[in-house]
């Protein structure tokens, strides 16, 4: 099966066609209009009429991960970071300007699918629950190679929950106002910009995240701090999960998947929080990288059905 993937983000559109189970016969990646909902649209279309001129092909099924979910109440985006998508009906403007039935899915969702699959990091495991640690955080479940959404089409939204296990002597309490609206809820404490913000915070200094890790792996003393705040704070977080979900693998994907020490750190410090004498679930880093949202969006085609409701 030839099928169109396309993963929206917030700064870049990126859109392939994928031939079989793997194989990627061509790759495009345009600007996100800002804040532009009917620009977004457009290039969402646009994008997608290019690839397929470029396989020489028409009317392909496609499939688009996206932030945020549809309601299956209103049809309506909802929970998006990109808030210009949030009250509309996306899925529907694009089917109307494409001229054929789509498929959408959180772009959290999409990575887990895609790592879900037979190449990738969490290949033939029943229980599959993927992390985008990025400019948010977000979350995707796979029980059984099949994604599953839930009734309110929230499953695997743990970055909305609280940081759990809060500690008074590093100011956690109540934690910095997130966009929702809502105070100290972890993708305010684990998301990159969060890791950037309790850098300054401590430090006074404005460093990215890369230059925190940079820094932090040569030695400095306050770039490790902050490392060692986000580390325990993430094993935190995803110690929640465990205990909740039990699940086999955890895949980190986004752009701070890339810290090479958190798959040591990170599975050391969450023994102290999950509720086990042992703990066998496996931490690791996405096989398809940055491009493991947009693969596992055109494998919405892959399985019918694909979303369990």
């Amino acid at each position: 099966m030839l099928r169109i993937g396309i993963d929206l983000g917030g700064t870049k559109i990126e859109g392939i066609a994928l031939r079989g189970a793997s194989e990627v016969i061509a790759r495009q990646r345009i600007a996100t209009p800002g804040g532009d909902y009917a620009a977004t649209v457009a290039a969402v279309v646009a994008l997608i009429a290019a690839l397929e001129r470029e396989v020489d092909a028409r009317d392909l099924p496609v499939g688009i991960g996206h932030p945020g979910a549809i309601s299956p109440f209103t049809g309506l985006i909802k929970n998006a970071n990109s808030t210009c998508l949030n009250g509309r009906p996306l899925k529907a403007d694009l089917q109307a300007a494409l001229g054929r039935e789509i498929r959408m899915a959180n772009d959290a969702d999409c990575l887990a699918l895609s790592e879900a699959q037979a190449d990738g990091a969490a290949a033939g495991a029943p229980c599959v629950f993927a992390v985008i640690l990025g400019t948010g955080v977000g979350g995707g479940l796979v029980i059984d190679g099949r994604l599953r959404q839930g009734p309110n089409a929230i499953a695997g939204e743990w970055g909305h929950n609280p940081l759990p296990w809060p500690r008074p002597e590093w100011n956690e309490v109540p934690g910095p106002l997130g966009w929702d609206g809502r105070h100290g809820a972890i993708e305010d404490w684990c998301s990159g910009v969060a890791l950037a913000r309790d850098h300054f915070d401590a430090t006074g200094l404005r460093r990215s995240g890369e230059q925190i890790v940079n820094l932090a792996d040569a030695g400095d003393p306050a770039c490790n701090a902050t490392m060692t705040r986000y580390e325990d704070r993430l094993a935190r977080a995803l110690a929640s999960v465990i205990n909740l979900l039990d699940p086999d693998v955890i895949v980190l994907g986004g752009g701070l998947s890339r810290i090479t020490r958190l798959y040591d750190t990170v599975p050391d410090i969450w023994t102290r929080w999950v509720f086990s004498d042992r703990v066998a679930t496996r931490l690791v880093p996405a096989t398809h990288g940055d491009s493991s949202g947009v693969r596992g969006a055109a494998w919405l085609w892959s399985q019918a059905p694909v979303i369990a409701p």
